[in-house]
């Protein structure tokens, strides 16, 4: 049968019903019939669904952004903390140097006393 003829045949039922629950049961029909014949039908979505589902999106985008920009904040309070410890630890580091440098000094400055003691004693023996 075609379109058409589907769609008269539904006309005639619904004209023929007599009553509201007979008519309710033939466009119940229809319906089947149209959901039989084009199963996407049951897949279209309506323009609620659609800004439903934006409005859900946009919800998460925005959460998204929140996280992100929340990830930023830390990423920078990171990025600080290192600078500052980075500076800490060149200080240390050239504490350190400078404590070595002053031993270093302080030995060779023992081992060149001890050395010429020796000497001294060599030559006045």
């Amino acid at each position: 049968m075609s379109a058409m003829g589907s769609a008269v045949e539904f006309y005639d039922k619904l004209l023929a019903a007599e009553d509201d629950r007979s008519r309710a049961r033939v466009i119940a029909e229809g319906f089947e019939r149209l959901e039989e014949r084009y199963p996407e039908v049951r897949e279209l979505v309506t323009q609620t669904h659609l800004s439903e589902t934006e409005r859900r999106l946009q919800k998460e985008i925005e959460q998204i952004r929140r996280e992100i920009e929340e990830i930023r904040r830390e990423t920078e309070q990171i990025r600080r903390g290192t600078v500052e410890t980075e500076g800490r630890l060149r200080l240390e580091i050239e504490q350190v140097r400078s404590s070595i440098l002053r031993w270093l000094v302080g030995l060779m400055a023992g081992q060149t006393a001890v050395i010429l003691a020796a000497i001294f004693a060599m030559v006045q023996a």
